[in-house]
């Protein structure tokens, strides 16, 4: 079981989900959320973070909208509150937030100072600008939306980069699966993994298109993508 954290910026404060590992000092990873605030998964994938040994952090990212957002993907309702989140939500100021939360978690007695981030869907997106906007350390893409629209910004990458990409995504179209390959696949840094038959959001447990396998295959290559940039 996590605990909350509050985190300041010259905007505002927000908060944010904490779930510490066995270790007395870890690296951290920052969990970006889907477009479904700080929910259950979101919290379960930084539980489960910390049980293989880092210190997790999820933060509100939709704190400017509104705070607290913790919807599921299980009604109707729920993914058109999603959607309106989603179209309201400022990227450039998300990105800052981001920055802001790596800079208290590296900050923190229980972090080793090496910090790397994990997004999923609109977080996705997110972790692919975290690795060209931020200090972050590394960073995982999971079926990011809209990265062929920032594509501009891959000659800012320095950092390593990890991208798993849904081949059937409906809101990943296969041509912007392809401009996303063409500008990434030979950049120094960047390992990119696609994933035949699968659709958006494929490591969502409970989702329409969880497939225990294939998150199983992500989730392992995620990890030692970590173990190998923030050990």
């Amino acid at each position: 079981m996590g605990e909350y954290i509050s985190i300041k910026t010259p905007d505002g404060e927000f908060r944010a989900y904490v779930a510490r590992p066995e270790a007395a000092r870890a690296p951290a990873v920052v969990v970006i959320q889907e477009i479904f605030g700080v929910n259950q998964v979101m919290r379960d994938i930084t539980d489960g973070l910390a049980g293989q040994g880092y210190l997790a952090i999820c933060p509100d990212l939709f704190w400017r909208i509104e705070p607290g957002i913790d919807i599921t993907d299980q009604s109707e309702a729920e993914w058109k509150r999603a959607f309106e989140l989603f179209n309201a939500f400022d990227v450039d100021a998300g990105v800052k937030d981001i920055q802001a939360t790596i800079q208290v978690i590296r900050a923190d007695a229980g972090s080793t100072g090496k910090v790397g981030a994990v997004g999923f869907c609109l977080g996705g997106a997110l972790a692919f600008l975290t690795a060209t906007r931020t200090d972050a350390d590394a960073a995982v893409s999971y079926y990011g939306v809209g990265i062929e629209n920032r594509l501009a910004e891959a000659d800012k990458l320095t950092r390593p980069l990890m991208l798993h990409i849904a081949e059937e995504d409906q809101f990943v179209p296969k041509d912007a699966q392809a401009m996303i390959l063409q500008a990434l696949k030979n950049h120094v840094g960047v390992e990119i993994h696609t994933y035949p038959g699968r659709d958006h959001a494929f490591a969502r447990p409970g989702g329409e298109h969880y497939h225990e396998a294939d998150a199983m295959l992500a989730g392992g290559r995620s990890l030692q993508f970590f173990e190998r940039t923030l050990g």
